[in-house]
């Protein structure tokens, strides 16, 4: 699996692109805004969208969802639904952080912890990981080792808990129980900044490495 990352909004969200080699069957996961950047760069890579995938419901990773979805005729997957309330609220997201007008949508599906999404010859798996937002998912392709994380795990930060029904224990333990299980191995894109591996950051992490 490929994937390409492409930073939008003033927040630097990654919105990443994810595609199967050989059939060019894409997802975009977590469109936060500039829909034109976003297109122009699938098209440039020749991509054919299936999805559109989201980690959460906070405006800046979801934005550019509705436009992108009419455009390319994709359907809108995820969060879970226990982030609903985030969705039906993007226009007091918008007021509250000072982003452009957002077109208003629901989800076509809902998505749940223990699903796989077929991407051409390719698999992700959802995993639900709770704590940032109660409905956040993150999405593996077990097969290349590379999960994209949202705003759960950062390379030596963690995702904030001081939004509406943020949880940090809960964050705490959806990275030490749902995520470093899955090997240090695995490499990670997260919503913001640079990757990371989960060993480096079970390793180093000050707010989740191991016990010295």
């Amino acid at each position: 699996m490929h994937y390409q990352i492409q930073p939008v909004t003033s927040f630097q969200q990654n919105c990443t692109l994810v595609w199967c080699d050989r059939t060019k069957r894409a997802a975009i996961i977590d469109p936060g805004g500039e829909p034109e950047v976003i297109a122009t760069l699938v098209e440039q890579l020749e991509l054919v969208p299936e999805y559109l995938l989201l980690t959460h419901g906070h405006l800046d990773h979801v934005g550019a969802s509705a436009p992108l979805a009419t455009r390319f005729g994709v359907p809108i997957l995820g969060p879970h639904h226990d982030d609903a309330f985030l969705i039906e609220t993007l226009e007091h997201q918008r007021e509250l952080f000072g982003f452009p007008p957002v077109e208003p949508f629901t989800p076509q599906r809902w998505l749940t912890d223990g699903e796989t999404i077929a991407l051409g010859e390719q698999t992700l798996e959802v995993i639900h990981t709770p704590g940032h937002t109660p409905g956040h998912l993150a999405y593996y392709n077990r097969a290349s080792g590379l999960i994209q994380l949202g705003d759960v795990l950062f390379r030596g930060s963690i995702g904030r808990t001081d939004f509406p029904r943020g949880d940090h224990a809960q964050l705490i333990a959806s990275i030490r129980e749902r995520l470093f299980p899955l090997g240090d191995e695995v490499s990670f894109i997260p919503g913001h900044g640079p990757m990371s591996t989960l060993g480096r950051e079970r390793r180093t992490n000050p707010f989740v490495r191991d016990p010295a």
